[in-house]
């Protein structure tokens, strides 16, 4: 079924489809021995034009835990696209070195133009302020694991709404689940984008309002996705400066939170939720790692039609 089909937006999977990668995910998690050589003698070439950690790692980490190897970059000046290469012809070459790859690019839409030119699949690791729909998956297995289930859920997104791809994601992946509703909590100039509005929530007829109060909604939330305010997503530092620090998450105003809410972020911080709430038991953000990690796996292993 996922067999040499790349994925660039998280709409590209159906919700069965999903439910399968976290059914796969989940068995990994119990019987890690089991997939161990899944993937051995294959290859994942992960091409980033742009600078991450977690994401990176945790792609890489995947391949390795299944017995394959990795080959790859992670910046653009140490690839030919240095010396003017495009990333069609890039990617075009890298395919005849691996079997499959995950990429991440600074410009909206790299990915897709990658996938038509690769032989291989293309996995979106992440296009500037577009998509990433693997750290959805990691944010879907996340809130399965911990609610059970994604119907009948309030989710609150806070910070930066307008430039934040794991927001526009996560949202194209829960409008289709039943009875969701969301909370956008940022300042005016990070307002979710009025595309995302019209043509995501309004046509799928999907409760949402927008504060700029943080705890104002707090006791209704069932998850909690926090964000950073991106630096690299301004054209101006001033701008930056002014809005880095608007929303920062502490255990007090977490007071009137439900016991059970889980409190989400992509990573990597800066200073949006205080040190302290690690030791909460709502916070939810580093078993989001671990579960990216086990998502990539499944996902590996369903693109290259390994059983």
């Amino acid at each position: 079924m996922f067999e040499l089909k790349s994925l660039i937006d998280i709409t590209d999977l159906t919700p069965e489809e999903i439910d399968e990668l976290i059914a796969t995910a989940e068995d990994i998690i119990e019987n890690p021995d089991k997939y161990r050589e899944k993937c051995k003698y294959k290859k994942l070439a992960t091409l980033f034009f742009e600078p991450s950690t977690r994401t990176r790692l945790s792609f890489e980490a995947a391949m390795l835990e299944l017995g394959g190897s990795v080959i790859g970059f992670s910046e653009s000046n140490s690839s030919s696209a240095s010396k003017g290469e495009s990333v069609s012809d890039t990617v075009k070459v890298v395919s005849c070195y691996a079997d499959i790859i995950a990429m991440r690019h600074p410009k909206e839409g790299a990915p897709m133009i990658a996938s038509m030119r690769s032989d291989v699949p293309v996995i979106n690791a992440g296009d500037g302020g577009h998509n990433h729909p693997t750290q959805t998956l990691a944010d879907l297995l996340t809130i399965k694991r911990e609610k059970g289930h994604f119907d009948n859920l309030t989710i609150g997104f806070c910070g930066d709404l307008k430039f934040g791809r794991t927001v526009h994601s996560l949202i194209n992946a829960m409008v289709r689940y039943k009875n969701v509703k969301f909370v956008f909590i940022s300042p005016q100039e990070l307002k979710i984008p009025d595309y995302i509005k019209t043509e995501v929530l309004d046509a799928n007829s999907i409760q949402y309002c927008e504060t700029s109060s943080l705890e104002h909604y707090m006791s209704e939330l069932d998850i909690l996705y926090m964000t950073r305010v991106q630096r690299e997503r301004f054209f101006n530092e001033a701008d930056y400066v002014r809005l880095k620090d608007s929303y920062v998450l502490t255990n007090e105003k977490l007071q009137s939170a439900k016991e059970d809410m889980c409190v989400l972020h992509p990573l990597p911080r800066v200073n949006e939720i205080s040190v302290d709430v690690d030791d909460n038991p709502r916070a939810c953000y580093f078993k989001q790692v671990k579960n990216g990690k086990y998502i990539r796996e499944a996902l590996i292993l369903k693109m290259l039609g390994i059983e």
